[in-house]
């Protein structure tokens, strides 16, 4: 009778087994993880982030100020154009995000950015937590010493709650190509970046794809 009940259950076992052996020899599910930047227009940003292997979504809006549902076209004033960045850390690493956000921006205007003038366009990384507080103030450290002479007026400061814009903004470059070229050329940015950043040797920066 045992041996009866034993021949019964092999197979089973045998599916069993090759069941957890399967599930073992998957990869581990992505890690997802979020960090918001302000980088002047959200427009732009956005897309800039959309090109980093390694990131998910990027999300345009509003974060750093204390008012409720900021919107574009009515009151979004105490707030940072911003974005939200949705990475695999298993592909990107936090820190890599931060490089790649210094080299697309002009860390040293402290008026907003490139034709983007006034308190919503300025820069300023949104830290999680003491672990992302280090990081960025140690890449903010290392970029400062890239401009020597000159001051960095990016901030950084506590993540707060984001609020997205509204869905007309949201990857503007892809709905309204030309637009956004036309805009983007005639703002000075990629001109800008360029006299800022093309002549400098900064290994995090090309190690998070800046080019």
């Amino acid at each position: 009778m045992t041996q009866k009940t034993d021949a019964a259950t092999q197979p089973a076992l045998i599916t069993g087994l090759a069941l957890l052996l399967a599930l073992l020899a998957m990869p581990a599910a992505a890690e997802e993880r979020t960090a918001a930047f302000a980088g002047g227009c959200f427009w732009c940003i956005e897309a800039d982030y959309q090109k980093l292997p390694g990131v998910i979504e990027v999300v345009s809006g509003f974060t750093g100020g204390t008012l409720q549902n900021p919107t574009y076209r009515g009151n979004h004033e105490g707030h940072y154009e911003a974005v939200e960045v949705t990475y695999d850390s298993d592909l990107v690493s936090y820190v890599q995000l931060l490089a790649y956000f210094w080299r697309h921006i002009d860390p040293l205007d402290a008026g907003g950015q490139f034709c983007d003038r006034g308190f919503s366009s300025k820069t300023a990384i949104f830290v999680a937590g003491d672990q992302e507080r280090l990081a960025a103030e140690q890449s903010l450290a290392e970029v400062q010493a890239l401009f020597p002479g000159q001051q960095v007026a990016t901030v950084i400061l506590p993540a707060g709650r984001f609020w997205p814009v509204e869905e007309y903004h949201q990857d503007y470059a892809d709905k309204n190509p030309l637009r956004y070229q036309y805009y983007r050329w005639n703002c000075g940015r990629d001109q800008r970046v360029g006299e800022l950043w093309d002549d400098k040797d900064w290994g995090r920066a090309e190690s998070a794809g800046a080019h």
